[in-house]
């Protein structure tokens, strides 16, 4: 049986989305606010990170302290952070403290206290994770690979630039704000145990005066190289590469996840049998596939020995190939099917998940899809409509970046 959806969207653009969940006693919520690393200033890479942090730091009549006192006397399980697009703040609760936590979160996003004391912190936090990824050479792999392979901002990461992050100034950080945080793009899911009748009054008490202002102008600027070199002394070579896939709004959609998740979405793709177990070239291989609103990528990584580097990036390049040309069976794509419907399954047995979704589907297509949809379109996935689409997949837009000691051979 399909959930039932519940939708508003008030005058000043804000859509509010949500989905009762009848088994559950906790609710959750997932906010949107198109004020991602993408909006942030290109000489201040990492500020919407430092916002999102500040905003958190006390809020309304409330400091830092006593608004987490707060959160923690209701309940509260909460994240806030910014992403490449969205910043996104989430949160959840029993059911009976979802009003009274929304309308802290109010507070946070409308009416932050900025106390220029607090930046310096904030500031040493976000230093100390831009010097915990190059403790992470895969991690640092993929940012690298995203900011090559996506025109930029797309390919920002949110973590920013040491440079970026030491240049942001509490100015920079309000004017930062005051541009991008807005009710218009902005969505709200909800999922759970709640009353709609509510919580669609108490948002738009809430948020319903929030100001829309003006969109913050995107400028798209090429990137690349497509094949690049990070010299690093590691113990181990990291191997990532990106090629283009369809967005979810693609009538391909479904055929492009089958597709990345046959070559290496689960423990028995393609990558992991024949990188790691067939070949022992290194102990983590995958790929996964990332999309924004008007396009996506396939991502593929490897980490492994340096003696071992050119031959993992040789087969899983073959591999990829192979998909391209000649197609999939029909017990590979049972296994992938059966594994994205598992996660359908976890996804209605939580609200945070459910609520999550609510705000990624809107925010893609507009609408939300019922999970009964999903499945259904999982079900009709035939292996020749998948290799069909896989014989289409543009190889030659391929971005490959290598991490590690020596360079290789990249083709």
């Amino acid at each position: 049986m399909t959930p039932e959806l519940l939708q508003h969207q008030y005058p000043n653009g804000l859509v509010l989305l949500a989905e009762p969940m009848p088994h559950v006693q906790s609710a959750a919520f997932s906010f949107l606010i198109p004020a991602g690393a993408a909006f942030e200033p290109a000489e201040l890479p990492g500020s919407a990170s430092m916002l999102g942090e500040w905003l958190i730091r006390g809020a309304g009549e409330r400091d830092s302290r006593d608004l987490l006192s707060a959160l923690d006397e209701l309940g509260v399980s909460h994240a806030e952070g910014a992403q490449t697009i969205h910043s996104c703040i989430s949160a959840a609760s029993l059911g009976r403290n979802l009003l009274p936590a929304l309308a802290i979160f109010a507070d946070v996003v409308r009416r932050p206290a900025f106390d220029d004391d607090e930046v310096d912190s904030i500031r040493a936090l976000c230093l100390q994770s831009l010097r915990s990824l190059e403790d992470d050479p895969g991690s640092k792999a993929i940012t690298e690979l995203r900011r090559r392979h996506f025109a930029d901002p797309w390919g920002r990461s949110p973590i920013g630039t040491v440079e970026g992050v030491t240049a942001a100034a509490p100015d920079d950080l309000r004017s930062l704000f005051r541009r991008s945080y807005r009710p218009d793009g902005a969505i709200l899911g909800v999922a759970g145990a709640f009353d709609w009748e509510a919580v669609r009054d108490e948002v738009g008490r809430l948020f319903g005066d929030w100001d829309a202002g003006q969109p913050s102008p995107v400028l798209e600027r090429p990137t690349g190289p497509a094949r690049s070199h990070l010299g690093q002394e590691t113990q181990q070579t990291q191997i990532a590469l990106a090629f283009p896939s369809v967005p979810v709004n693609h009538p391909d959609y479904y055929r492009a996840r089958a597709a990345a998740a046959i070559l290496g979405g689960y423990t028995s793709a393609r990558l992991f049998t024949e990188v790691r177990e067939k070949r022992g070239l290194c102990y983590s291989v995958f790929a996964s596939y990332e999309a924004f609103k008007d396009r996506a990528a396939v991502i593929c990584y490897a980490g492994t020995a340096p003696e071992r580097a050119q031959q993992t990036l040789d087969v899983t390049l073959e591999e990829i190939r192979r998909l391209a040309s000649g197609g999939v069976d029909r017990e590979e794509l049972d296994m992938m099917r059966a594994g994205l419907k598992s996660a359908l399954v976890m996804q209605q047995e939580s609200s945070m998940s459910r609520s999550a979704s609510l705000a990624s589907d809107w925010y893609h297509l507009g609408r939300v899809r019922p999970i009964d949809e999903v499945a259904a379109a999982l079900d009709a996935l035939t292996p020749e409509q998948v290799g069909a689409f896989a014989s289409g997949m543009d190889l030659d837009a391929m971005t490959i970046l290598t991490l590690g000691p020596e360079p290789l051979q990249l083709g």
